[in-house]
């Protein structure tokens, strides 16, 4: 009887001091935030319900724009175009069409800086390293760039590839700023100039899905205002399932004994189980033999 009111007593001052400190101490270091969207219903719809073109938007592309003067992209089977260092590696378009979510990517083609939401970066006289669409050379965003938007990426997605492998999203979405060492991957970013553009070398993620929760990695992905005000990396606006399988990438790297490591742990409850068992009708006689 002594031992079950001393055991009621730290199971009492347990939940008291849980109960008391854990909601504020939760609140302070972990702060809510809204779940990721998807849709990236701030940017609105650039493209104003118009409906894009292929043709149109390949003849933008290829021919008059000269986007592969800055990024490499497969056409009709061949890969044409250039990636430069403008302070981080310019992406391949190949897969944009398929990872990046389809408003997020005309957002982007629109104003890189607001829908990446790093505006505050290029505030004065800097300017984001691609520029705003402007058909018109006029300053301002109608009809004309809303239809160039459109149909540029109806050509984005109809030369995409179908599927991708974790792998395969991962380099495309991150791996122009980072590693992942223990995958033999090195960003193709030199750590000179993201260092500059970033104003630190982004980190390598091998370990991070040890670090951070998976649904902070998600929250970050999707919008890392969320959780570092100020910081420089931009959203990527990757569309849910290209962006599960980063994060599916990032575990299978980071944590590749998780499997192994919960089946295990289902082996030691049961041990600990019997041996609790075994433990008690030992207590038992002794305190019989005791008394």
């Amino acid at each position: 009887m002594k031992e079950l009111k001393i055991l009621g007593v730290v199971v009492a001052l347990t939940l008291i001091t849980y109960i008391g400190v854990e909601p504020f101490a939760h609140s302070q270091m972990h702060p809510h935030v809204e779940a990721p969207d998807y849709s990236f219903k701030d940017l609105g719809d650039v493209r104003q319900g118009k409906t894009g073109n292929v043709a149109n938007g390949k003849s933008l592309i290829v021919e008059q724009f000269q986007c592969q003067s800055c990024h490499t992209l497969t056409v009709d089977g061949a890969q044409i175009g250039n990636s430069m260092d403008l302070g981080v590696m310019t992406p391949d378009l190949t897969s944009a069409g398929t990872i990046y979510e389809a408003n997020y990517l005309a957002a982007f083609i629109a104003d890189p800086a607001k829908a990446g939401d790093v505006a505050h970066k290029f505030e004065g006289n800097k300017t984001h390293p691609m520029t705003k669409l402007d058909m018109n050379y006029d300053g301002t965003f109608g009809d004309d760039d809303a239809q160039a938007v459109a149909d540029i990426v109806a050509f984005l997605k109809s030369i995409a590839p179908s599927s991708l492998t974790d792998k395969e999203v991962f380099i495309d979405a991150c791996g122009r700023c980072h590693s992942m060492k223990y995958a033999g991957l090195t960003a193709t970013t030199v750590e000179e100039s993201v260092a500059k553009y970033m104003g630190t070398v982004p980190p390598d993620l091998s370990q991070y899905i040890k670090s951070r929760s998976k649904n902070y990695l998600h929250e970050f992905i999707n919008l890392p205002q969320k959780h570092l005000e100020g910081t420089a990396m931009p959203r990527t606006g990757l569309t849910e399932s290209a962006e599960e399988q980063v994060v599916t990438f990032m575990e299978d790297i980071g944590d590749s004994k998780k499997a192994e490591r919960e089946s295990l742990g289902i082996n030691v409850l049961l041990y600990l189980a019997v041996l609790a068992v075994f433990a008690w009708l030992w207590k038992i006689k002794i305190w019989r033999e005791v008394h």
